[in-house]
């Protein structure tokens, strides 16, 4: 390790670009479903070292020198590999997709690793010799991983905090810290190694504190996991029995081959299926879950189908589906410059919509077009079809249909956003519907799984996750899988959700300022440690 810690110090240029983008890819191997956490202790100490050995350049053009192209290279490696994924849709898509598809996953890991990049010069601005300098790229890192979930419309798939959330017990620490504090504490505790190596006149037990320190915190998030599972006690609801369809319906994908009438069939056919001879079927249920992308087409278009819909449904089951919705002015008629909204449906037995939920977080390129004009004069569109693209909604996630409990309504990749999926304060649980078909045969469904399960913890509130081609599940308000169905399988899903934390979390009532108390302390603290003198640890 002392020759590695040399090695990469006393590296530059393009040599020392490869070693970086190397030990971002290993970083890579900690993200879901993976969670190989020893690949990030191995990885993130040479990014310390890296910036050990970097030149240091004054004012504005420290921001792009050697310090940048560190954090710039390492991001570059991390994203291609964790979000390698995205390239299933361009497989879907086919075409001159196929031909841009290295080029757009490359291309959007370089824009991320634009945060990562800057953290890691801001970071050597206030870099100092000792043992704090861990904290200092921490905390820069981190921050630039809020940046990245939040601006120009945030996206953060992968925070490095998904590493500390490997089983149940280590998924309890986000319900007081939120997945930001997990992305802080999982850099810093990976850092160590750079505080043991290169070897110098300590003693190997005296260099080695830093990792029986971060071995100790780490366990110590099991043990307060393992207490709250252990003394935390869940009641089940007594208002609902709650039936989710998987229906693998892959027709979202072209718009002008769609037969509405046998879609619906097939729903209706799934629905009402029986999964054991004493299995009533929909007599009982009481809130039907049909998933996002189930109608390419608008089904207020389809009045018989609407009237199938109404005679399937029992009196006492509501019908929550994601659907296209289409705006009509005062006139009745379409509003023509409005193409439409990716939406939950809520509709009675009546057939009738009683509630609804727009989409407000869309995402770039899937479900609309930035610089449309531009990309369409080499026939681009948009992935997700549609009339053209589509619109945001309003902001307001908690849908209120009448007869059923207050939940906060959530359409696929909304769910990957840490503290920001709504107030859940009047909330009773959160529904998720999603359609993850355009990445079947890849880790990317499994990974969206996991990122909205963290909402459950974080919140207290139960989750019921609907998808089209998987993973449907129930999530109980600690995070745990009460029930799910496999990938690609078709079938229904009967569960019983458990009532909402009594109180909620501690991360419902304080939100990030842990996270920002940790981050601001670990800056103001460089500011004091880089203006002493230099010593290794």
């Amino acid at each position: 390790m002392t020759w590695l810690a040399e090695t990469v110090m006393l590296s530059h240029g393009w040599r020392r670009f490869l070693i970086l983008v190397a030990a971002g890819a290993l970083a890579a191997a900690s993200v879901p479903p993976f969670f190989l956490l020893p690949a990030l202790f191995l990885a993130l100490p040479i990014w310390v070292w890296a910036l050990d050995g970097a030149e240091h350049r004054r004012g504005w053009r420290g921001l792009v020198g050697p310090a940048f192209q560190i954090g710039f290279a390492f991001g570059l490696g991390y994203f291609t590999v964790a979000l390698h994924w995205l390239g299933a849709a361009f497989l879907q898509e086919g075409g001159l997709f196929l031909v841009l598809m290295p080029f757009a996953i490359v291309g959007l890991a370089a824009i991320l690793s634009i945060f990562w990049g800057l953290g890691s010069a801001l970071a050597h601005m206030l870099w100092s010799g000792g043992a704090f300098r861990i904290v200092t790229l921490a905390s820069l890192l981190a921050i630039a991983e809020w940046g990245r979930g939040h601006l120009f419309s945030g996206f953060p798939f992968d925070l490095i905090g998904y590493a500390l959330t490997a089983n149940d017990e280590m998924l309890q620490l986000a319900s007081v810290i939120g997945t930001y504090g997990l992305t802080f504490l999982g850099a810093l505790l990976a850092m160590t190694p750079a505080l043991v190596w290169p070897a110098d006149q300590r003693s190997l037990v005296r260099r080695l504190v830093p990792i029986f320190l971060a071995v100790a915190a780490l366990a110590a998030q099991v043990a307060y996991g393992n207490w709250r599972l252990n003394t935390t006690t869940l009641s089940a609801r007594t208002d609902m029995q709650v039936r989710m369809v998987q229906p693998m319906i892959l027709d979202h994908a072209d718009w002008t081959t769609a037969d509405p009438a046998d879609i619906i069939n097939r729903l209706i056919q799934l629905s009402e299926s029986k999964v054991s001879p004493a299995d009533p079927g929909l007599p009982g249920i009481t809130h039907l879950i049909w998933p996002e992308s189930v109608f390419p087409f608008f089904l207020t278009n389809y009045p018989d189908g609407i009237a199938l819909i109404a005679r399937m449904l029992p009196d006492t089951t509501l019908l929550l589906t994601g659907a296209p919705r289409e705006p009509l002015g005062d006139d009745g008629l379409p509003i023509p410059d409005n193409p439409g909204y990716n939406s939950i449906l809520a509709l009675d037995t009546n057939g009738e919509v009683v509630a609804s939920y727009d989409k407000s977080h869309l995402v770039p390129f899937g479900e609309y077009l930035p610089f449309q004009g531009f990309w369409r004069l080499f026939g681009i569109n948009q992935f997700v079809p549609g009339t053209n693209g589509w619109a945001a909604g309003d902001g307001r996630r908690l849908m209120s249909p009448p007869g059923s409990p207050a939940f906060l309504a959530l359409v696929c990749y909304e769910a990957v956003f840490p503290g920001d999926i709504g107030d859940p304060k009047d909330a009773q649980f959160i529904l998720n519907v999603t359609n993850d078909a355009w990445f079947m045969g890849s880790i990317g469904p499994a990974q969206h799984a996991h990122h909205a399960r963290l909402r459950a913890v974080e919140t207290g509130l139960p989750m019921l996750r609907a998808a089209n081609t998987g993973v449907t599940l129930s999530v109980d308000p600690l995070g745990r899988i009460v029930a799910q169905l496999a990938e690609e399988q078709v079938g229904v899903l009967d569960v019983v959700p458990s009532e909402p934390l009594p109180g909620g979390t501690i991360f419902n009532r304080v939100g990030d300022l842990p996270f920002w108390f940790a981050v601001i302390l670990g800056v103001l603290g460089s500011l004091l440690a880089s203006r002493r003198p230099a010593r290794l640890a």
